[in-house]
């Protein structure tokens, strides 16, 4: 098929559905049957390559045999879909030793959702999917770029946004981080998979025979506690041939620190931890109390600590919020930051980064777990020429990261009309500033504190001035009417 018309077919038959309501529900449904359509396609291979294998899905469930049953449509497929595959597949038999790549099947439906109520239209959506030919490897590279495109549509689907990273930071920051063949990596919020899929793509300019690949593919662990967002890190995964994908469904933060051995941590930690939300109480007791804070950044960014190998790198996403904020735990974690590891780089995004999910401005923040922080260098990422801000018809693209990567292999001081733009402070300058990382930020203008007569006055000056330049124009339009 024509792989560029495929996500506008899906939504054209979509958008006649009673039962989907806006582009977040269109996403969940179009992803769930792609998840079984790849799972079906991968099954096909495994089935080959392994002499005994044996599906985990029951036989009358397996994409093969329902979906390319012309005849189920209508009430009738609804009534398979509903009453007979999703209950099998969330209530799958896992015992203790099921491989990942058959467990995941379960976990991914535990709160999957069949959002379309007409079986003719569903069934619509089944055979554009099935026109895409997996097995054809051309074909099946396209498609992982139009899967790329459909986690991007996530970024204007509503709180749906919160899942995707644009590509061009996860690809700048893994790139940053200089994975290597034998190094293990985590990211503990997963969402789609995008840090994860970014890793793997900077490897594979390694990669030189098979025993390079079992590596990369085995290199990876994350963890996503929303059941959308596992959905799509699978699937996505699986697109990108990892045959058992290391994802777990669950709470990073539930678990206490003092618990994680040698064996809990990680060479490299790429991650966004979801910022602004609110964890339940409980979760604090895993905690020490000097960093149990209330907010899922600071605990993200404790449990990166916990978790980072002896001589590991992490790159890490966190809001304004993080760097100026002075509460008793964000200070805590900052004073550990700066005395047990090497804080040596915070790259200031531009922003609307994340627009429209969010207009919070973001920082990337690089450290090492080798020796305290001396210095660390600070660089503002301007908005690029031309771009007043990043939108959907004009996103972030790697190349706007090529000065930030100049400066990065020859830092020097910069300053732009007086305003620091890139500067080294040291570990006891940001200590004796109580530990406030809000530093060659965007430049602002400085209001103006006035008494109260001299701010009535200055606005009867701008008044009179802005009635000038009206009575001004409307002259000049009378008179031309006139003429």
């Amino acid at each position: 098929m024509a792989i560029s018309g495929f996500v506008k077919k899906i939504r054209d038959i979509m958008r006649m559905d009673a039962g989907i309501n806006g582009d977040a529900q269109r996403i969940e449904q179009l992803v769930w049957i792609l998840f079984l359509k790849v799972y079906d396609v991968k099954e096909g291979s495994w089935e080959f390559d392994e002499e005994n294998y044996e599906s985990i899905i029951p036989e009358k469930c397996r994409w093969h045999n329902w979906a390319n049953d012309n005849s189920l449509t209508g009430d009738k497929l609804l009534e398979f879909v509903n009453n007979k595959l999703f209950p099998t597949l969330k209530n799958l038999d896992i015992p203790d030793g099921t491989p990942t790549k058959k467990a995941i099947v379960r976990a991914t439906f535990e709160d999957a959702n069949n959002y379309m109520k007409d079986g003719v239209l569903l069934r619509q959506v089944i055979d554009v999917i099935n026109e895409v030919d997996f097995d054809n490897l051309e074909e099946s590279h396209a498609f992982g770029d139009i899967y790329e495109s459909i986690l991007k549509e996530l970024q204007s689907a509503g709180s749906s946004g919160e899942f995707y990273t644009p590509r061009a930071v996860t690809m700048f920051m893994a790139e940053m981080i200089e994975p290597k063949i034998g190094e293990t990596m985590a990211d503990f919020a997963c969402g789609t998979g995008g840090f994860i899929t970014s890793w793997f793509k900077q490897l594979k300019k390694q990669e030189a025979n098979t025993a390079d690949i079992e590596q990369i593919n085995n290199s990876i662990y994350g963890m996503e506690k929303k059941p959308f967002p596992y959905l799509l890190c699978i699937t996505n995964l699986l697109l990108n041939d990892v045959d058992n994908p290391n994802i777990n469904y669950g709470n990073s933060l539930a678990k206490n620190l003092l618990d994680y051995t040698e064996s809990d941590k990680f060479d490299k930690i790429l991650m966004n931890p979801p910022y602004g939300g609110h964890e339940n109480a409980s979760i604090k007791g895993y905690f020490p109390d000097d960093l149990a804070s209330s907010e899922t950044a600071d605990l993200f960014m404790s449990v990166i600590m916990y978790r980072l190998k002896r001589d590991g790198r992490a790159a890490v996403i966190l809001p304004d919020g993080f760097l100026f904020g002075n509460d008793n735990a964000k200070t805590s974690i900052k004073k550990k930051l700066l005395s047990e590891f090497n804080l040596h780089t915070i790259i200031r995004m531009p922003g609307s980064v994340f627009a429209p999910y969010t207009s919070i401005t973001t920082n990337i923040l690089f450290f090492d777990n080798t020796q305290p922080t001396k210095d660390v260098w600070f660089y503002r990422m301007d908005m690029p020429e031309g771009y007043k801000h990043f939108s959907k018809t004009k996103p972030m693209k790697l190349e706007h990261f090529d000065k930030v990567k100049e400066w990065w292999n020859n830092r020097q001081e910069i300053v732009v009309e007086d305003w620091p733009k890139a500067k080294r402070f040291s570990a006891t300058e940001i200590a004796d500033n109580n530990y406030n990382l809000d530093l060659c930020g965007f430049p602002h203008e400085e209001e103006e504190i006035l008494e109260p007569m001299e701010l009535i006055k200055s606005y009867q000056e701008h008044r009179q001035a802005l009635n000038a330049k009206i009575d001004k124009v409307l002259e000049a339009i009378t008179a031309k009417l006139h003429g």
